[in-house]
């Protein structure tokens, strides 16, 4: 952790501790992601500072493994080049847009299928809408994840990566559009069985992909043309 630049090696470290923090909570039978993560805004324990803690909570040891190793694996090159100050405002942002996505998503779900209905029935039983509600919550870092890798895919687009199980090297622009392209087709698909917030994961890289033209455009009028990041 010594060579890992200050930002991505705290983020990691947070996020880490939260999980450890969520699995000692369990034994003391509190939900720390009934608190921390992000529910869809019409339900009763919705609280605005979710916005911002929904992306240091995790669903299990996976979930929070591959999402700190791309933090690791990318972000450690995009602060490098960005500056901490940058590095971290672009991966709040990138969390906060998918968050809000996620809400837009979960909204348009609820006013074209939900709002009928005064009750839902559940694998275990019939439950009120507003306690159903409750359920739609969402963690983890993803949405922010997918900022990263977006935003390594625009500074380094030729970077050769080796993605396993491909048997050569792929290009990071490659790599980056067959990420989005994989989301929004699961997205789209609303497979029932799948609980992945996709379009939460497209919203890390739509509000990445803004913040970065925004700096484009700002440095380019700065420095009479000359673009730098």
């Amino acid at each position: 952790m010594m060579n890992i630049p200050k930002v991505t090696k705290n983020l990691i470290i947070i996020n880490v501790l939260m999980f450890l923090a969520t699995m000692v909570a369990q034994t003391y039978n509190v939900d720390l992601a009934r608190y921390l993560g992000l529910h869809f805004f019409l339900a009763p324990d919705f609280n605005l500072a979710q916005l911002f803690t929904y992306m240091f909570m995790h669903g299990s040891f996976g979930h929070l493994f591959f999402n700190m190793f791309a933090v690791w694996m990318f972000g450690r090159t995009l602060e490098t080049v960005w500056g901490p100050r940058r590095f971290l405002l672009f991966y709040i942002v990138c969390g906060l847009g998918a968050g809000l996505i996620q809400e837009g998503v979960q909204y348009i779900e609820y006013v074209t299928t939900l709002s009928q209905y005064t009750q839902v029935q559940t694998s275990f039983g019939v439950i009120p809408m507003t306690e159903y509600l409750n359920y739609m919550n969402t963690v983890g870092a993803s949405g922010a994840v997918y900022g990263i890798l977006l935003g390594f895919g625009m500074l380094f687009p030729n970077t050769p990566l080796f993605i396993f199980p491909l048997p050569m090297p792929i290009k990071a622009k490659y790599f980056v559009m067959g990420y989005a392209l994989i989301e929004l087709f699961s997205g789209i698909s609303n497979n029932p069985n799948d609980n992945v917030a996709h379009f939460a994961h497209l919203g890390g890289m739509i509000f990445g992909f803004f913040m970065i033209m925004y700096w484009k455009k700002k440095n380019k009028n700065n420095n009479n043309g000359t673009y730098f990041y």
